[in-house]
């Protein structure tokens, strides 16, 4: 299962980087002054639901908690950094699939915006739902680490208390029958 965890890591972390790379550079997203003024650098309207928006996050997921200085950079890189070590550690023993898969999803865009913070000193964000009420703009890696996290919260909320559940339910074990020292 370790395999297959770190396969699907790594596509998370591909896809995204991929995805971030075609933002920047095919699209030219970021023109100059874009992240040192926090503005929104570029914007593709696709449909009413979604656009293509992209700005840098210096903050956590969605950017929430915007970061701004060194320090605070630095210190996301670790948690970050720390949270997908922590995660490649519980993978190395996950057997349930959907385990596996929570994890890889997890770890993969934790990489992935560590290589963003590292690389740029903040995260590439692009993906805008706003049409749909949704307030954040977000990208593939984050994508990847909510749905992850979603998954582990299910399976432990969930379907762990209904295995419980199951296992309670089952009949107890009898005591073994005696031999009959006659036969």
């Amino acid at each position: 299962m370790l395999r297959i965890g770190l396969i699907i890591a790594a596509a998370v972390l591909i896809v995204d980087q991929a995805a971030k790379f075609w933002v920047l550079e095919g699209l030219n997203f970021s023109p100059p002054g874009c992240r040192e003024f926090h503005f929104r650098c570029g914007k593709i309207e696709i449909s009413p639901i979604f656009d293509l928006t992209m700005l840098w996050n210096e903050g956590i997921s969605f950017g929430l908690f915007r970061a701004g200085s060194e320090g605070a950079r630095w210190a996301l890189v670790a948690l970050q950094g720390g949270i997908a070590c922590l995660f490649g550690w519980w993978l190395m023993s996950a057997r349930a699939p959907l385990t596996v898969l929570a994890l890889s999803l997890v770890i993969g865009g934790a990489l992935g915006n560590v290589l963003d913070r590292v690389r740029f000193g903040a995260v590439v964000d692009f993906l805008d739902f706003s049409g749909l009420g949704f307030p954040w703009v977000f990208n593939v890696a984050d994508a990847a680490i909510n749905v992850g996290a979603a998954l582990l919260a299910i399976e432990f909320l969930i379907l762990r208390r209904e295995a419980k559940l199951r296992a309670e339910a089952a009949p107890a074990p009898g005591p073994a029958p005696k031999s009959d020292p006659a036969s």
